[in-house]
């Protein structure tokens, strides 16, 4: 088990050491709140590292340690699914910056207070740009938002990592309002609809026409064009089947047993009700990029769990293997 609000960094000579990331909305902090930062890195011997996601990640930490670090920094642990919104990044905009054609920082806090740590189908990460320059990289954000003169403009699907992505544009020159409205009507959509996959790959898997249309529908009030899809079952009735889309990058099929090799991204699109397994063992990042690539026995030794029990566990709902 993971220590509270802690994530696994490195396992060297068999022994662990732990990070903490605490919520910083935009990345603004009180001197007063960085002290703590400081005083709690040189108690414990851990390092500070200004994460991409605009926060400050107190590393090289033990397991032992977390509950105390926490209580010494005077805050809760940050809580969250592991499929999640993330981090909502967010620029200085106008209120700062000479370039900025909006304010970034009042619609990404706005952002930022009803999304963070809200339960995805996978990681979702948000970026508010006050202008086109994009400084906080709203077009690889699963959703990004961009300021104009003429006001808002909406990008969908954007990703980085191993298989990166540019968003989409999927509306214009929006007011405040209608943007906080039409995001929440993006991030309904990709809740109800979607597998364990991004924003992007969903986007591809459905085709980047009917997403507009079904959006834009909504927020125009016009009759929606989704149609529910139908669940196909196996002889027995059960409704254990793979999932369409999605990274892939081995060969795993339908009524395979899971070895070593086996690709996690394949395993959970093959076989989705290995999900509760692979989370039972600390594994709860299950679209991450790094999975479309890694086997079964890779992400067993990245943390430290034993590859044979493991398996024994994900064969274990496996219908073949009943």
């Amino acid at each position: 088990m993971l220590p509270k609000g802690a994530n696994l960094q490195k396992i060297r000579e068999g022994k662990r050491t732990y990070a903490i990331t605490p919520h910083l909305p935009g990345g603004f902090i009180k001197p007063e709140v960085m002290q703590k930062y400081v005083d709690v890195s040189k108690k414990y011997g851990g390092i500070m590292k200004l994460t991409s996601a605009q926060r400050i990640m107190i590393t090289g930490l033990k397991a032992e340690d977390i509950e105390a670090i926490w209580e010494d920094l005077g805050m809760q642990p940050a809580l969250g699914f592991a499929n999640c919104v993330r981090s909502v990044k967010i620029c200085p905009g106008n209120a700062f910056c000479k370039r900025g054609k909006q304010d970034s920082i009042k619609l990404g806090l706005e952002l930022d207070k009803r999304y963070i740590k809200k339960e995805m189908p996978s990681r979702i990460k948000l970026g508010v740009s006050a202008c086109p320059n994009s400084c906080a990289e709203s077009y690889v954000k699963d959703v990004g938002v961009i300021g104009t003169d003429a006001g808002w403009d909406i990008y969908v699907g954007g990703s980085a990592g191993a298989h990166p992505r540019l968003a989409d544009k999927l509306i214009e020159g929006l007011n405040y309002d209608d943007t906080l409205r039409i995001i929440e009507i993006v991030m309904r959509y990709y809740q109800k609809h979607a597998d364990i996959e991004r924003i992007g790959q969903f986007i591809d898997r459905i085709g980047w026409e009917k997403f507009k249309t079904d959006i834009l529908a909504e927020f125009y009030g016009e009759k929606s064009a989704v149609v529910e899809p139908k669940v196909p079952q196996t002889e027995a009735g059960e409704k254990i089947v793979p999932l369409p889309g999605g990274l892939t990058e081995g060969s795993l099929v339908f009524g395979d047993a899971i070895t070593a090799d086996s690709v996690i991204s394949d395993i959970i699109r093959v076989y989705p009700q290995t999900v509760p397994v692979f989370r039972s063992f600390g594994m709860g990042c299950l679209g991450c990029p790094s999975s479309a690539g890694e086997p079964v026995t890779q992400a067993a030794e990245i943390h430290g769990l034993n590859l044979k029990e493991l398996l024994a566990a994900l064969n274990k709902v496996v219908p073949a293997n009943k």
